[in-house]
């Protein structure tokens, strides 16, 4: 037995269990990593790859609040790419492609220059639970550590099976062994739990490609970055490629269905409706006689590339078969095939919002255990998780982020409201509120919660703090300055926008379409005073004044909803009981559990009607 009594043990070091543990500890709780394997700390187990559509706005709000996705990200990416800039910024989205093996180093410097966290190597396969209260683990060795809280961030390992083709091994990942005994016991204490299924695919090396018949993708010309303090900025990039597969590709692929363990009978749970196997793919749109292929590099020093798009659990000789006809791989030399794992999972309504568990005390789950997909969502779930450990065992009150707050909200809500039956994923389509919730502006909206709990530092605050203050210099000079039509027209006219017979004010050209603060700044009076902020404060400006009208009706739409956030159902109370429910509504308020008014609008099954029902009961 360890000794020492920790206040958070979190259990696994995928990116959930990394973003849990540095909140926990930096939050002065003094905290324990269990891991099986100190080697696959922050490991990425499928693409090497962060953010992405939404995917990208959560990175950047794990970065406001003081969390480590961001940075580690900088510090490993070899390429970035704002992504959707012709949509408007609601829709920008960055994503960086990253050095596999420099983002885990990355990942456990950090993790091991953080104060009052320590590690363990072992298997956990048991709770130690008292009283209805988790009070510590138990490992595979037989030891018990005791702890005042405890985060399972079990990622795919709880009772993986790695299927390839017919073939079927236990595992986590490729090479890792499976965990088990937790599931079980989470079972007999009366947790529902299911099976997921997700998929990775081929590795190969990329010497044996030949780039010249696929379409390159560089990365920005001026690449930004996710954090919002002073992390590197790329000043080389690696180049991603595109290829399509092909009809005498989808053919040998096909020949192959009967020894599928997905088509054969063998897994029976669901993958991600999103990101489906190439099997799938060709089987689901049979229509399509090609589909796109991404060709990324898997770090600046290595020939290992991902085949993304490519994900299979088809028998290894019909990977291999069918790669070498896609063009640039006819003479692929592969390094591991692509494989479908299964693994237990828990339906996210047996949580709160803070993702502790409903039957059992300070018992936190984050992650794909809670059925979702994507190393993001993960990040983010983690990161509330290993908050909430820590305040609930400083007797601290709880910390959770609504809807109209953060990406990281919809998703935690979406989760315990909706619940889910397949791998979940972030969607910008997924927020309500998404102009509010941009890329840009998750410091604005996150930093000061976050040094409040006293997560972010004095310097995140104090730079976003001279964000704002600088921004808005720069909005009231666009207002106040008079520009006469001789100044406009000629600009006015590059861009085909009506010419203009009188002044009008900068903040009101900059409105119109396809004008930019770029453009504005052919003016030289513009360009001189614009000149001293930097991009992020000048981006800040334009979208705040280009959009303002739209903004304001977002926030008006965020204070009539948050009228019925602001009606709590008491604890415990008994839906059964209202005869003018319906049974559904009933059935599913009762399982749910909503905290207020609003969450028990966004329950699937529960009607305009019988919130009016609940609005009369509670008199209101």
């Amino acid at each position: 037995m360890i000794s020492e009594i920790y206040d958070v043990i979190v259990v696994g070091a995928g990116h959930a269990g990394c973003e849990a543990a540095a909140a926990a500890a930096n939050l002065g709780s003094k905290t324990l990593m269990v891991t099986m394997n100190m080697q696959t700390i922050g490991q990425m187990s499928c693409n090497p790859a962060m953010g992405g559509i939404a995917k990208g706005q959560i990175v950047r709000e794990i970065d406001a609040m003081g969390g480590y996705s961001g940075v580690i990200s900088d510090k490993s990416a070899i390429q970035f790419k704002m992504l959707n800039l012709s949509k408007g910024p609601a829709m920008w989205s960055p994503r960086t492609q990253n050095d596999r093996m420099l983002f885990a180093q990355e990942w456990r410097i950090a993790l091991e220059n953080t104060p009052n966290l320590d590690f363990f190597q072992d298997m956990v396969k048991n709770l130690i639970i008292e009283d209805n209260k988790v009070v510590g683990v138990i490992t595979s060795l037989g030891i018990e550590i005791r702890g005042k809280s405890v985060v399972l961030t079990n990622g795919t390992f709880l009772n993986g099976l790695i299927h390839v083709g017919d073939k079927q091994l236990g595992g986590g990942r490729m090479g890792e062994p499976r965990a088990y005994g937790i599931t079980e016991q989470l079972v007999s204490l009366g947790f529902e739990s299911g099976r997921m299924k997700t998929g990775t695919p081929p590795r190969v090396d990329g010497r044996s490609l030949d780039y010249s018949k696929m379409e390159e993708q560089s990365g920005d010309e001026n690449p930004q970055k996710f954090s919002y303090l002073e992390t590197p900025k790329l000043k080389e990039q690696r180049s991603c490629y595109i290829v399509y597969t092909n009809e005498e590709v989808h053919e040998v692929l096909r020949s192959g269905f009967d020894r599928s363990p997905m088509f054969n009978g063998t897994i029976q749970s669901l993958g991600p409706r999103y990101c489906p196997s190439i099997e799938d793919k060709i089987n689901r749109f049979a229509e399509r006689t090609r589909h796109q292929l991404f060709v990324e590099p898997e770090g600046w020093n290595t020939v290992e590339i991902y085949v993304n798009g490519f994900s299979s659990s088809l028998p290894e000789d019909v990977q291999i078969k069918a790669m070498k006809l896609i063009p640039g791989f006819e003479n692929v030399k592969v390094f591991r095939p692509g494989y479908a794992i299964e693994y237990d999972y828990f339906p996210p309504t047996q949580l709160y919002h803070t993702l502790e568990t409903k039957l059992i005390q300070n018992l936190y789950f984050a992650g794909q255990i809670n059925g979702t997909t994507g190393y993001e969502e993960a990040a983010g779930q983690g990161l509330i998780a290993g908050i909430n450990a820590a305040l609930k065992v400083q007797d601290m009150p709880e910390f959770t982020l609504s809807r109209d707050e953060a990406y990281i909200g919809v998703l935690i809500d979406d989760l315990i409201t909706k619940g889910t039956e397949e791998p979940y994923r972030m969607f910008t389509s997924r927020a309500e509120y998404r102009l509010l919730l941009r890329q840009d502006n998750a410091d604005i909206r996150l930093t000061e919660k976050s040094y409040n709990l006293g997560l972010a530092t004095q310097e995140r605050l104090d730079r976003v703090t001279e964000k704002i203050a600088k921004s808005q210099q720069l909005e009231d000079f666009l207002r106040e300055t008079s520009l006469k039509p001789g100044i406009i027209n000629p600009i006015l006219e590059s861009i085909e926008s009506s010419p203009v017979d009188q002044a009008y004010r900068a903040a009101q050209i900059l409105t119109r379409p396809n004008m930019t603060l770029e453009k504005l700044e052919e003016i030289p009076a513009v360009k001189e005073f614009a000149s001293q902020f930097n991009d992020e404060v000048r981006e800040q400006a334009e979208i705040n004044i280009k959009y303002r009208g739209y903004i304001e009706k977002e926030k008006e739409n965020v204070s009539k909803l948050n009228r019925l956030e602001n009606i709590k159902i008491p604890e415990d109370f008994d839906f059964t009981k209202i005869s003018s429910l319906s049974s559904e509504a009933k059935q599913k308020l009762s399982k749910v559990m909503p905290k207020t008014i609003a969450q028990a609008g966004r329950i699937s099954g529960v009607s305009p009607a019988d919130i009016n029902v609940l609005l009369v009961f509670l008199g209101r």
